[in-house]
């Protein structure tokens, strides 16, 4: 399975940094992932939030492959458990998806520009986030999905 998350912007945080990559490792183990950053820009350089959100979403859709299934984390997107998410994973995983891309946008989400891209969305929680928080928080979900789906005892109900 290959999995793609593309996140807008660099994370400034060593801690949070830290902890992704931690999870990326872990991850390793049951799948090729790969993190990819899309450019953003800042609101000090006196642009419109649509223009933001243009400009991210054209830095995103560079790295989207035709065959991957496109999930966006979105705070209007799905809640689903662990469990759930782990299901999720295994129902399309045996559908025959082998290619997958999730999304973490910007402070202000994602443009209407990327809808003919995105096949599903989760939100992580009915709380806010950061962007940058997103990272870890999804990273070590996939990776307790995937514990979840080969037995493994780090999740625990």
């Amino acid at each position: 399975m290959k999995v793609t998350l593309v996140a807008v912007g660099k994370t400034d945080t060593g801690a949070i940094s830290e902890l992704s990559d931690e999870y990326q490792k872990r991850l390793s183990r049951y799948c090729n992932f790969t993190l990819r950053i899309a450019k953003t820009l800042t609101k000090s350089k006196n642009l419109s939030e649509k223009e933001i959100l243009d400009y991210e979403a054209k830095e995103i859709i560079k790295h989207l492959s035709p065959k991957a299934f496109v999930i966006a984390l979105d705070d209007k997107g799905q809640v689903k458990s662990s469990v759930d998410f782990a299901k999720f994973i295994a129902q399309k995983r045996d559908s025959g998806i082998s290619e997958w891309c999730f999304l973490i946008g910007g402070a202000y989400g994602f443009s209407s520009h990327l809808e003919p891209f995105i096949q599903a969305k989760l939100s992580l929680s009915k709380m806010t986030f950061t962007h940058q928080m997103v990272r870890p928080i999804f990273l070590e979900q996939l990776y307790r999905a995937f514990t979840i789906l080969n037995n493994e005892p780090y999740h625990h109900e």
